[in-house]
């Protein structure tokens, strides 16, 4: 009877051991999740510079364009949209997308109007880059997949991209994950003048103004790609292979058309669209964005962009920003693809 009582206490005490360890972890977990940790998640460990290529892409008419996509993952899982930035392509979620499609998601990484094999269906529509037009460009591929509501995330123009849709369009983005922060902006905003340490970062932009710029960046836009990406990654050792790549994305017919129309509209040197006006008119009074966020830095990113502090207010949902460390510069899903996979899943699995 001894020896039974005493295996009874041991199992008694051990059960209370295990439900008290389970409950600190649960604990433990939310505290992480509240903070804005990135909470483990099943997703395979993964190395920048794994993955090389998404194999054969797809093709599908959508407004104003045919567009170039890679797709991974199931049919039937939580759609997940990947938005690359300039000068980039869909190159900068070689590795996140097989994570997201390993994890359950249906992943959609588009080449934006004016990269890779994305064309204007007219030879007569505007070449326009301004920000709204790349959101309804969005937009109508969504429409086009038949997909109601995504989990949207990029960084660069795709990050402004995302923006801009969670903003005018919340009910069709799920939520977000946007590096840099806040990007809406105006023309307005645009032309107050900054101090000179910050108008020195937009060289380009200035450039870009004038006509020298725009044959020079035809003629150069390899090599003056390679040289944004040295500045806005200083810390970032890629190789010509993963540069040749994403390079060969700039090769589109319209790809200079629509990059030298974005930054002269920026500085309210080019007319926009008429038809756009009304969307323009509501970024300009910069929209709180609501749905769930996080937001991501890298802690070497050499590009222009605000601080974290600066931005936080203008998300009203749940939100948690997440600075990665190791010289991660601002193409921050090729550099840091576990971190910026981990935030997807988590933002949309919350």
């Amino acid at each position: 009877m001894s020896q039974d009582i005493d295996r009874d206490r041991r199992r008694f005490f051990g059960t209370a051991a295990m439900t008290l360890a389970a409950a600190q972890l649960a604990l433990s977990g939310s505290a992480d999740a509240q903070s804005g940790k990135a909470k483990p998640a099943d997703l395979p460990k993964t190395k920048p510079g794994t993955h090389t290529s998404f194999g054969s892409l797809k093709q599908i008419e959508a407004g104003l364009l045919d567009v170039g996509y890679a797709e991974a993952g199931p049919a039937g899982g939580p759609p997940v949209i990947l938005l690359h930035g300039w000068p980039y392509d869909i190159h900068s979620f070689v590795d996140v997308t097989p994570m997201l499609a390993q994890a359950g998601h249906r992943v959609i990484v588009p080449y934006l109007r004016g990269y890779g094999t994305t064309r204007f269906l007219s030879a007569e529509t505007v070449r326009n880059g301004q920000p709204s037009a790349l959101a309804v460009d969005i937009i109508a591929l969504m429409d086009a997949l038949k997909i109601e509501k995504a989990t949207l995330a990029g960084f660069d123009w795709g990050a402004r991209t995302a923006n801009i849709i969670a903003a005018l369009w919340p009910e069709r983005c799920k939520a977000m994950v946007s590096v840099s922060g806040y990007l809406i902006g105006s023309q307005e905003s645009g032309k107050i003048p900054l101090p000179p340490k910050a108008e020195l970062q937009w060289w380009y932009q200035f450039y870009f103004a004038t006509e020298r710029g725009h044959a020079g960046y035809e003629k150069y836009r390899h090599d003056f790609a390679k040289l944004i990406w040295q500045l806005a990654s200083p810390k970032w050792d890629f190789d010509d292979a993963t540069f040749d790549r994403s390079a060969a994305a700039f090769d589109n017919p319209d790809h200079v058309a629509i990059a030298i129309h974005n930054y002269r509209w920026r500085l309210g040197l080019a007319e926009g669209e008429q038809k756009y006006d009304d969307l323009e008119k509501r970024l300009a009074a910069a929209p709180v964005i609501t749905v769930p966020t996080i937001t991501m830095e890298g802690d070497a990113n050499g590009a222009p962009h605000p601080e974290p502090s600066a931005y936080a207010k203008m998300f009203s949902g749940k939100y948690s920003h997440r600075t990665i460390k190791g010289g991660i510069g601002h193409n921050l899903p090729q550099e840091a693809p576990q971190a910026f996979a981990e935030a997807v899943v988590d933002i949309a699995e919350s």
